[in-house]
């Protein structure tokens, strides 16, 4: 009876599986289908493999370009959320008051608040301060990233939050009679037991990041600053959309990222674990 019910759901999960594995399979397969063939049908296999519409679609994406410009956006977010969220988290699980509480649950609430909610507001606000502060926000990898780290700030200090209450209280204490700052306090004692912690953050701004298209296309108009996401936009016309091509870049699109998710995955899973359960 158990074996039998094991059995079940077993294939349960197996297609449950496929099914969510299936517009994987979609878009890889038609990446290498002529239009024709695409059309005929979606879920068949391809005459011939050909990586003819992948070069093409690398050259109408401009492709290393766009790849440098996440590259650049996403390493350079993530350095900063961790550093500052890292140490905003410390001082407010430190600086045990009224007013810390308050500032916590107000990064806690930034989580629930959906984008499409503030980004017309946020265009707005950003415009004023490029015309009247003279600061370039708008059309800039800097201001992509400024923005980028508001928004990712909330779950980094949450997660944090949750980690250092565990760190013992007396190990600072201590460094502190040996003559140590409050800055070396943080980076020498309490930074470095944040490893683990730091890796889940990190990874899931990395994902963040590369995954986001609605705020770069925002931001960013100029050709030569558009992150990787962005560039798929040349395969999506206005009255016609070369899908063989878009499927292409699709899937060059989405190989770094899951490489780096399967490499990563098990930081993510131990990370989240440890800040609940500490």
């Amino acid at each position: 009876m158990i074996k039998a019910k094991n059995g079940i759901l077993s294939l349960l999960i197996v297609i449950i599986s496929l099914v969510f594995l299936s517009p994987i399979y979609i878009v890889i397969v038609n990446s290498f289908k002529t239009r024709a063939e695409l059309y005929e049908n979606v879920l068949s296999l391809p005459a011939t493999f050909s990586f003819e519409y992948y070069i093409t679609a690398m050259k109408k994406m401009n492709f290393l370009v766009a790849l440098g410009n996440s590259l650049y956006v996403t390493i350079v977010t993530v350095i900063f959320v961790v550093v500052l969220a890292s140490m905003t988290a410390w001082m407010l699980v430190r600086r045990d008051n009224v007013l810390s509480k308050i500032i916590f649950f107000l990064f806690v609430a930034t989580m629930l608040i959906p984008f499409q909610t503030l980004m017309m507001p946020l265009m707005q606000v950003m415009d004023w301060i490029r015309t009247y502060l003279h600061l370039p926000v708008l059309n800039t990898h800097g201001g992509l990233i400024f923005m980028n780290i508001g928004f990712h700030a909330g779950i980094a200090v949450f997660l944090y939050h949750g980690f250092i209450k565990s760190i013992p209280v007396a190990l600072e204490e201590a460094a502190v009679l040996d003559g140590c700052s409050t800055f070396g306090v943080f980076w020498r004692i309490v930074f470095p037991l944040l490893k683990s912690i730091s890796v889940t953050v990190a990874i899931l701004d990395v994902i963040a990041s590369w995954n986001d298209y609605l705020l770069p296309s925002l931001v960013l108009s100029e050709k030569g600053l558009r992150t990787i996401q962005l560039s798929t936009f040349y395969f999506f016309g206005e009255f016609t959309i070369v899908w063989n091509q878009a499927m292409a870049g699709l899937t060059l699109t989405i190989i770094p990222i899951v490489i780096f998710y399967a490499i990563a995955q098990k930081y993510i899973i131990k990370g989240i674990a440890a800040g609940a359960v500490k």
